[in-house]
């Protein structure tokens, strides 16, 4: 089980990487998420593409982002410092994603023993008139459902403010910068 002390960081130069060569390979759908959970301190820019749940209301939506995230395989959490924040939205996150998934299997398990159940009745049929009745949709079970994406989950190490000292005037990365008011550092 994850504890803040295991949780993976990554750096403002890998996360620089990372969205430069998804804004390269520009194939629609990216595969990396950033939740930015500041709050008032969301004001003065934010990483270009970042997505604002502030942490007063995150408890509220980690249901929908765990639906929401379910296909990216890159999941970034930050707020200011990425010390308080961030690292324990990013441990609420992914205990809310585990507790979707185990549930999701469940579901699937249930349906699959539904489907076997109802199989059964149909083979009973088939074999006396001899047709072989595989399913509804023609598929020989269920081999072909979507598995969920293997994601990881990070916390930026040094959250926005650390961001901002390297990539705050590079509109690549950053949106919405106002460089005057980081100009005599973050007070929070």
């Amino acid at each position: 089980m994850a504890t803040i002390g295991t949780l993976e960081r990554l750096s403002a130069s890998a996360l620089s990487r990372l969205i430069l060569a998804e804004q390269a390979a520009a194939l629609g759908d990216p595969t990396i998420a950033i939740i930015d959970v500041r709050d008032d301190d969301y004001i003065g820019g934010h990483i270009r593409g970042a997505q604002n749940v502030p942490s007063r209301t995150i408890d509220a939506m980690f249901p929908t982002l765990v639906r929401r995230l379910q296909d990216k395989e890159t999941v970034v959490f930050h707020c200011a410092l990425s010390q308080q924040r961030g690292p324990g939205a990013a441990l609420r996150y992914i205990r809310e994603r585990e507790r979707f998934l185990a549930s999701e299997n469940k579901k699937a398990a249930a349906a699959k023993s539904s489907a076997a159940e109802d199989d059964g009745a149909a083979d009973a049929v088939a074999d006396s008139s001899a047709s072989g009745v595989v399913g509804q949709d023609g598929a020989a079970g269920s081999e072909g459902q979507d598995k969920p994406v293997q994601q990881t989950v990070y916390v930026l190490d040094r959250g926005f403010v650390g961001w901002q000292e390297v990539y705050g005037t590079d509109e690549r990365l950053t949106e919405g910068y106002r460089k005057e008011l980081w100009e005599d550092g973050y007070w929070g």
